[in-house]
């Protein structure tokens, strides 16, 4: 199966977002590429999961979000949370962030970095240093907020991604709504509003299940109650860092020793491989996991992945945290790997790859302009 288009990077794509965002708030030198109409407030409504092709099969759960003008993004590469939070947090591809995937290898060092969890030993404004749309915001003078989970001020993906952002914790749709109408109260303000409900529940219940239905439909309210508190002058933009696929055919890592062999480490997640190889083997490698996942999975060598253009372009100090091999499944497959990664590995719904279901985000906006 031939690979399709690479990620729309500097045309429509999720790490175009925000700086047309920040071009629309009047900041000096951003790039408005979405072409987003001047506003003094805007908030970003950020639904972990909602695809553009899920949303599109579910109009009766989310009637709001149907009802909204909207157009279609393309995530980026890999399409996983991190990745997506680094695209957003920036304004740069996965390439120039370093955010590039779920687990990276630390350069030098024979450990993986897992960028939702994070670890003390990782400095985060050492692994993504390029300065935040929230921090660019602050120095134009626009008010920068961040809202989300409590449990995650602080933690080293926020310093990585959302510094700069005045911290807003909230729990529920209550909350959130209560936050984003005080982050947008006073003066030309920016606020980022993350909800993760809905890729949770698909995670452990699968996509179109009852309960992820559910999840739906309150991502739907909270978007319409954000909507109904914008004071004049204000845009609220809908979007979401990935889709989702149900994974039944699942090839194990840790029972196929073939696929094993050569292996240091093994990266990404179960829809987004990144293979790191000891060295002299990295050919061999590709040769056999090309021939193990034909017709399960696209797979390319780090300088073929780079070269088609997945991660956007990629800085030369970024280059060692892509996998000598990088893997993108499509169909219902995920490559697992059921004794390392057990919680991943029996996950329901998963996302992380190149197909549409993954790819395609929703950009929806309501104004009070």
């Amino acid at each position: 199966m031939t690979a399709p288009p690479p990620p729309r990077y500097g045309e429509g794509a999720l790490p175009d977002l925000t700086p047309s965002v920040l071009a629309a708030l009047g900041v000096p030198g951003e790039t408005g590429v979405l072409g987003l109409a001047p506003v003094r407030r805007a908030c970003v409504l950020l639904l972990d999961g909602v695809g553009a092709e899920l949303l599109r099969r579910h109009p009766e759960a989310a009637p709001y979000l149907s009802s909204l003008p909207g157009r279609t993004l393309t995530a980026g590469f890999p399409a996983t949370t991190a990745t997506s939070l680094g695209s957003l947090g920036t304004g740069l591809p996965p390439g120039g962030h370093g955010m590039l995937g779920y687990q990276v290898a630390v350069p030098g060092e024979a450990r993986l970095l897992n960028c939702l969890r994070w670890s003390s030993a990782v400095d985060p404004l050492t692994w993504q240093p390029a300065p935040t749309v929230f921090e660019r915001a602050e120095a134009a003078g626009i008010a920068a907020s961040y809202v989300g989970p409590g449990e995650f001020a602080g933690s080293g993906l926020t310093r990585a991604v959302y510094r700069g952002a005045r911290y807003l914790p909230a729990a529920d749709v209550d909350q959130r709504v209560a936050a984003a109408r005080s982050a947008l109260s006073d003066g030309p303000a920016f606020a980022l509003v993350y909800f993760g409900d809905v890729d949770t529940v698909g995670h452990l219940t699968g996509t179109g299940s009852p309960e992820w239905l559910e999840a739906l439909a309150t991502a739907d309210t909270l978007a319409m109650r954000i909507a109904e508190t914008l004071p004049p002058g204000s845009a609220l933009y809908v979007t979401a860092d990935h889709g989702m696929v149900d994974v039944a055919d699942r090839v194990d890592v840790d029972e196929t020793p073939a696929l094993r062999d050569g292996v240091r480490l093994l990266g990404g997640d179960p829809r987004s491989r990144h293979v790191y190889c000891e060295p002299g083997v990295a050919e061999a490698v590709l040769q056999t996991w090309s021939e193990l996942l034909a017709g399960r999975a696209w797979v390319r060598s780090r300088e073929e992945a780079v070269e088609s253009g997945w991660f956007g372009p990629l800085s030369p100090d970024m280059a060692p945290r892509v996998g000598d091999v990088v893997v993108a499944a499509y169909g219902d497959c995920g490559v697992i790997a059921s004794r390392a990664e057990p919680l991943e590995s029996s996950l329901v719904g998963m996302h992380g790859s190149l197909t549409a279901e993954e790819q395609h985000i929703p950009l929806l906006e309501h104004s009070t302009r």
